[in-house]
């Protein structure tokens, strides 16, 4: 059986959960049936897309015949061939190389969208509206469609039709301005989380249109942007600055309401401590640095006390943790009930015995190597899992899809030299690092 049936058939078949146990038998994933097009690039829309597709839903995606998604090529590292960036968000999906701007690609989509129930997409305004291809128009013969438009600063506004990258989302999102040394300069996350919030904003939004859909029986049209989803996730941050008028400040690595609540120095290292209540507190001074007279100080008895004297308190939590190294005074906070861990790296973080305990790699192959991934971070117990798909070469299922409804192989993808693209490549509207 070659690669790509076994693929196919990968897709017929269900596996059991992925992790926990069925108190029956398992029932069909949650999105068993429903079909989604993801005509999404680089990382918001593909993620959302992703998300679906592991509660379920079959997707395919639609890519520019020539090269496709343009994070296949962000690279290094890449493995098998292509970026480890693309393969991070697009298992379990279809591929489908269409070129729109062509009557072929056109015909494709149209044919697609109307068996579809879900349409992804972040194109910059205008580019699907000028080849006939709007939310509208396919809503118009399909209105069960639910569609969800990523944008990087939404349809309104000054910034409105702006290209959108994660990076700029978070520095205009004030993220930036809150991460970082609190002496220091302002600093992105590690990871593109603006891009990795609106996937989440995408496809919870999806799952309520479809909801909708149940109880009034048509689709409907929604709209989701990586500015508002940084910005809904200031969440306690931005609800103090707009309640204080006050401008936000860094912390670094510890919190502004909470104290000790941060990461602390032991003498091999740094080891994070999480205390959130005063009777943590006061454990944390009798069990854990046999300093029981901590926790009646009036300086530190509360929680406002030791945020208003944490200048004070510092020192001596210093003092007391560098007579210890990081595993024992984890052991101890741990055994006193006080939250505390480590600061693991990536490749530690998903190799721990927890995160093997969650199945948090899940494993896909495609012909014949290994091509691992990052798990979703949902189980259900009496639901089945959809089977393990390593993400899909360019038009790997095109001949497929396109025989599905009623086209020829070729579908319209001619040599490179001959296609149109009106007003130039179409650009995506959400994001990247």
């Amino acid at each position: 059986m070659n690669e790509r049936r076994e693929r196919s058939e990968r897709r017929r078949l269900w596996r059991p959960p992925e992790g926990g146990r069925s108190t029956g038998t398992p029932r069909a994933a949650p999105l068993d049936g429903v079909l989604v097009l993801d005509l999404s690039r680089v990382l918001a829309g593909p993620y959302a897309t992703m998300l679906l597709a592991d509660l379920g839903a079959r997707v395919v995606k639609i890519e520019d015949p020539r090269g496709g998604d343009v994070s296949r090529r962000w690279s290094p590292p890449s493995l098998d061939g292509e970026a480890t960036y693309f393969l991070a968000v697009n298992r379990r999906k279809e591929s489908v190389a269409a070129d729109l701007a062509s009557e072929e690609g056109r015909e494709l989509m149209r044919r697609l969208a109307l068996r579809a129930d879900v349409l992804v997409e972040n194109f910059l305004p205008g580019a699907l509206e000028a080849w006939g291809l709007s939310p509208a128009a396919l809503r118009a013969s399909n209105p069960r469609l639910v569609v969800c438009s990523i944008s990087g600063f939404g349809e309104v506004g000054p910034r409105a039709g702006e290209p959108g990258f994660g990076l700029l989302a978070q520095g205009a999102a004030g993220l930036m301005a809150i991460t970082g040394p609190a002496d220091g300069e302002p600093h992105k996350v590690g990871v593109a989380l603006a891009d990795v919030l609106t996937g989440w904003a995408a496809a919870t939004a999806v799952l309520a249109g479809l909801a909708a859909r149940a109880r009034d029986g048509v689709g409907c049209h929604v709209r989701t942007d990586l500015l508002s989803a940084t910005l809904s996730a200031l969440i306690n941050v931005g609800e103090a600055a707009l309640a204080t008028g006050k401008e936000a400040k860094r912390h670094g690595n510890a919190h502004a309401s909470l104290e000790p609540y941060r990461a602390v120095e032991a003498k091999d290292g740094a080891f994070l401590l999480a205390v959130g209540t005063d009777r943590q507190f006061a454990l944390l001074a009798e069990r854990v640095l046999s300093r029981p007279e901590l926790a009646g100080d009036p300086r530190f008895a509360t929680n406002d006390a030791r945020v208003a004297h944490r200048e004070e308190l510092l020192p001596i939590l210093r003092a007391v943790f560098s007579e210890g190294t990081r595993a024992e005074w984890i052991a101890r906070c741990r055994a006193a009930g006080i939250p505390a861990g480590e600061v693991a790296g990536v490749l530690e973080a998903l190799r721990s015995p927890q995160a093997e305990a969650l199945g948090s790699v899940l494993e896909t192959y495609r012909d014949g190597r290994r091509v691992p991934t990052i798990a979703p971070p949902f189980r259900f117990a009496d639901l089945q899992a959809p089977p393990p798909a390593a993400p899909p070469r360019l038009d790997e299922d095109g001949a497929r899809v396109r025989a599905e409804v009623g086209l020829d192989q070729r579908g319209g993808s001619g040599p490179p030299g001959r296609r149109s693209r009106p007003g130039g490549r179409p650009g995506t509207a959400g994001g990247a690092a």
